[in-house]
């Protein structure tokens, strides 16, 4: 269990946490329209930073606010609901946070908590194009001296633009798995804004590129995916994405009503004098409602389960194996569940209005580019299919691998 918290620590908390909304609604001002031109949002990283969110999972006694996953996951879904992109981008953030506070202090460790402390925001990259198989990691460290040279290209550094330090994953000089977490101002170090997919378009999810950048020793770090940490942390990246939908949702169902409140009117064949009192109207946004609230709900849920986890794993509980399965196991089946809750409201909701709804002066239909997007990083019907195996089977194979579960 998370240790309790004094006065003041729960006051810092509870002041970080309640001027949420405030804060999302500044990072928001003007979304859709900079989503239109491609204004990449830095503004509003700006202001996540000033914050102090970006130390919540750190804990007291190191200088955080030491709040849950289920404050997390709200603090995400908050966010996209006025700025997806922004929400979405702090992924590596959270992702390192999660892994440095549950893995043993070490120097390396306790260095990146005091850099989050003093206000750092984290980005980085994995993947690079052209592999076999997304995933496979050909970028590598060659020795120069006591320390590296790195060079190469990444693709989906998702925030990067923004971040203070990047993790990116590579093999050592020994062609082992490796991590190295180096300041983005460092000379070769490049970030492109060639992301062209056709959502989440300001995450600044393009090219890392790596010219001959110098990284010292003591920036290395081996990597795992499948220990208990590292698996545990999978499901709270995949976690992540779902609390952005969530977020998304919540943006696609008040663009609905606010439309129909300010610009709706009733089909010509409607008895209603406005289209707020049209019956098929309010049905429509009675079902985004719905739907809504049941993608926070389980979103909700599924943190709590996450923190179980955590809180085994910070323990050391002899159970801790078993409740980081039952994470990945919760998080595919949220996943699977909330994107087809997800994507019925980015299409259902054009049945609020009429043709004027589609209007480009409105951008509505980012919402469901967005929510696409989000729910094609990986394969549901495999996810599907590896969730039957287990309940079937007791098969545990790709739960247990710590990358995309």
């Amino acid at each position: 269990m998370n240790a309790p918290l004094d006065f003041d620590a729960r006051h810092a908390l509870r002041a970080a946490l309640e001027s949420l909304p405030e804060l999302a609604q500044k990072i928001g001002t003007d979304a859709a329209a900079r989503e239109a031109r491609r204004l990449l949002p830095y503004e509003g990283f700006a202001l996540f930073r000033q914050s102090g969110l970006g130390l919540l999972r750190i804990p007291v006694e190191q200088g955080g606010l030491g709040g849950s996953l289920v404050d997390l996951f709200e603090v995400i879904a908050t966010i996209a609901a006025h700025e997806s992109n922004v929400a979405h981008a702090l992924r590596i953030h959270f992702d390192q946070t999660e892994s440095l506070r549950l893995s043993p202090r070490s120097a390396f460790n306790d260095l990146q908590v005091r850099r989050i402390v003093g206000g750092a925001i984290f980005g980085g990259a994995s993947t690079e194009v052209g592999t076999a198989r997304p995933g496979e990691i050909t970028t590598a460290l060659r020795r120069d001296g006591g320390h590296y040279r790195l060079s190469g290209r990444k693709y989906y550094s998702t925030g990067t633009a923004f971040a203070d330090y990047a993790r990116i994953n590579v093999k050592d000089a020994d062609g082992a798995d490796a991590s190295i977490v180096i300041p983005t101002d460092r000379p070769g170090f490049g970030v492109v804004d060639d992301w062209d997919g056709m959502g989440q378009r300001m995450t600044a999810s393009g090219s890392l590129v790596l010219d001959n950048v110098q990284v010292f020793a003591d920036e290395v770090t081996r990597r795992g995916n499948s220990t208990l940490v590292g698996r545990h942390c999978g499901a709270l990246r995949q976690l992540h994405l779902v609390a952005v939908a969530a977020g998304i949702v919540r943006n696609a169902w008040a663009d609905a009503r606010d439309y129909v409140q300010r610009h709706g009117r009733p089909a010509l064949h409607s008895p209603a004098p406005s289209a707020r009192e049209d019956h098929v109207i309010q049905q429509v946004i009675g079902d985004l409602a719905a739907h809504s609230h049941a993608i926070d709900a389980l979103v909700r849920e599924n943190a709590r389960v996450l923190d179980r986890s955590a809180d085994a794993l910070q323990a050391g509980d002899a159970d801790a194996e078993a409740l980081v399965l039952q994470g990945a196991l919760a998080t595919a089946q949220t996943q699977l569940v909330v994107s087809k809750l997800a994507l019925h409201v980015g299409e259902r909701m054009f049945e609020a209005g009429g043709a004027s709804f589609t209007a480009k002066r409105y951008n509505f239909d980012r919402h469901w580019r967005n929510l696409r997007t989000i729910f094609s990083h990986n394969p549901l019907l495999h996810k599907a299919r590896v969730i039957g195996a287990y309940h079937l089977n007791g098969e545990t194979t790709h739960l247990t691998e710590g990358r995309v579960f």
